[in-house]
C-alpha cells in the first residue's frame, strides 16, 4: 500500500479508489488525459503578469503586489506550494507594506489548471488570512472548480511523487 501523505483527511472509500488505479498504473495515464495541457507561463515576470491581471479582475481593492516569483526553495513536503508574505518597513513617519507571492518552481511543468488554483489560494490570502470559509468562498468566486483542481492537484502530486507521470 502506497502512503497517500497529499490526500489525508479523504474519505477510506476515495482512497481506497485512488490506491486502485495506483495499483493499476492508471492515475498519471488519467490525470494526463484530463489535464493535457501545459501553461506558458515560465519566467517570473509572465508569472507577475499573470497573478496581477487575475488579482486586477477579481480583487480590484486589494494592496498591489510588489514581487511575484517562482522559488525552488519551496518544499512539497513541507506543504508549501506557494506563499504570501507581508513585509512591512518603517519609511519615515510611514509604515510602508510590501506584499509577495511566490510559487513553488514545481509549477513551471504543471498543467495549467494547477497554476491558476495555486495562485487563485494565494491571492485569497490577500482578502482572508486564514483558511475558513469566507476564504474558500473567495477561492471558488474567483475559480469554480477550486476544489476539484485542488483535489487533482494531490493526485498529480502522489503521481509525480511515484514517478507514474
Amino acid at each position: 500500500m502506497t502512503s497517500l501523505k497529499y490526500l489525508a483527511g479523504y474519505p477510506p472509500a476515495l482512497l481506497a479508489q485512488v490506491q486502485q488505479a495506483i495499483d493499476a498504473g492508471e492515475l498519471g495515464g488519467s490525470l494526463a488525459r484530463r489535464y493535457p495541457d501545459p501553461h506558458e507561463v515560465r519566467t517570473d515576470r509572465a508569472l507577475y503578469d499573470y497573478v496581477n491581471e487575475l488579482r486586477s479582475q477579481y480583487l480590484r481593492n486589494a494592496a498591489p503586489l510588489s514581487k511575484v516569483a517562482y522559488d525552488n526553495k519551496l518544499k512539497v513536503i513541507q506543504h508549501a506550494l506557494g506563499t504570501h508574505t507581508t513585509v512591512s518597513r518603517v519609511q519615515g513617519n510611514k509604515l510602508k507594506a510590501k506584499r509577495e507571492i511566490r510559487v513553488a518552481s514545481l509549477f513551471k511543468e504543471a498543467p495549467a489548471p494547477f497554476l491558476r488554483m495555486i495562485v487563485v489560494h494565494e491571492l485569497a490570502h490577500l482578502k482572508e488570512r486564514e483558511h475558513d470559509k469566507a476564504f474558500y468562498a473567495l477561492c471558488t468566486h474567483m475559480e469554480p472548480a477550486y476544489h476539484q483542481l485542488e483535489f487533482d492537484l494531490r493526485l498529480w502530486l502522489t503521481a509525480q511523487e511515484l514517478g507514474d507521470t
